[in-house]
């Protein structure tokens, strides 16, 4: 990721691209992939980003609309990529940063008066429970489990009311990220925390259940939906799913983490699990929409994934 920020040193050609959320998991991919693809890229978070070009100081959960307008009209981007959110949090500050900061950006994007395009991050954890074998489409009722789902719908929604009323925007509706960086509030971050905590301590692996099945995609063709949706002509569709479209048992995954870190003890499944998604036993997502309406597909196998989140988390962040 270091290299593609140095990407960022040479002279933009493409549209001024706004990454909100830019030191996140997510955001720095996009951040890092938009450098590359030549776009003008400034950003803006919670967080101070010193190596950014440009970078706002900005909470969306808390900001005031009408200055959130101004501090937009000051950057003046072309499109707005929201790769703010929270996905472990108790549920007022899940409220806050998923829904009222939401509902903030897209009144203030409205309120500027100016065309920009909106390409908000949104969760798979939206629809629920699914049908085992089957691949979810975006038509497929959504009908969170979870409260961080119920409030990633919320979201959704305040940005399909933005449309509505003539902003240009797009829901991408993330699966399960893995790849460089990957955190441990998300599955495979935890499985490499837990992996690195057995091998330097010389005990037992312990995890959660790994009976579930889940659509891993890899955070770099993610960042690369994001890429075609701020270049893409037209956005018929509010929403999209960003994943690989193969739905993956937990457990291969652990096994794969297993043989790339060279663990060679023993994996106990009695550890809590995610509340996020106790109740889904199936996830697979249906990407046809994304092929169609952004020339999109997923590029990164699994196992690449892997080995490159395994690389990540051996040495010191070069950045």
């Amino acid at each position: 990721m270091a290299a593609a920020r140095r990407a960022c040193e040479g002279p933009a050609t493409g549209p001024r691209v706004l990454v909100i959320g830019a030191s996140g998991f997510l955001g720095a991919h996009v951040r890092d992939r938009a450098c590359v693809a030549g776009m003008d890229v400034v950003t803006a978070g919670r967080s101070e980003l010193p190596d950014s070009r440009a970078h706002c100081r900005v909470d969306l959960s808390t900001e005031d609309p009408a200055r959130l307008a101004a501090t937009l009209a000051a950057m003046d981007p072309d499109v707005v990529v929201n790769c703010a959110g929270s996905t472990t949090a108790d549920v007022g500050t899940l409220a806050a940063v998923n829904v009222t900061g939401t509902s903030a950006l897209v009144r203030a994007m409205r309120m500027t008066g100016r065309l920009m395009r909106l390409v908000h991050l949104g969760s798979a954890a939206e629809y629920g429970p699914s049908e085992p074998g089957t691949a979810v489409a975006e038509s497929a009722p959504a009908r969170p489990a979870s409260v961080y789902g119920a409030t990633k719908l919320a979201a959704t929604r305040l940005v399909e009311l933005g449309r509505a009323t003539g902003l240009d925007a797009v829901v991408l509706r993330v699966f399960n990220p893995v790849g460089p960086g990957s955190p441990d509030t998300v599955l495979p971050g935890r499985v490499v925390a837990e992996l690195r905590r057995a091998l330097t301590s010389g005990t037992d692996a312990r995890l959660g259940p790994l009976d579930a099945v889940r659509d891993f995609v890899d955070a770099r063709d993610v960042a690369d939906a994001v890429i075609a949706a701020v270049r893409a002509p037209t956005l018929a569709a509010a929403v999209i799913n960003v994943g690989s479209g193969v739905g993956v048992p937990v457990r291969t995954l652990v096994k794969d983490l297993v043989a790339i870190s060279g663990y060679d003890g023993p994996v106990h499944e009695d550890s809590g699990g995610s509340p996020r998604s106790a109740a889904l036993s199936w996830q697979q997502a249906d990407i046809g929409r994304g092929r169609r309406d952004l020339g999109w597909r997923p590029r990164h196998d699994l196992r690449t994934s892997l080995a490159d989140l395994w690389e990540d988390c051996r040495a010191p962040d070069p950045r």
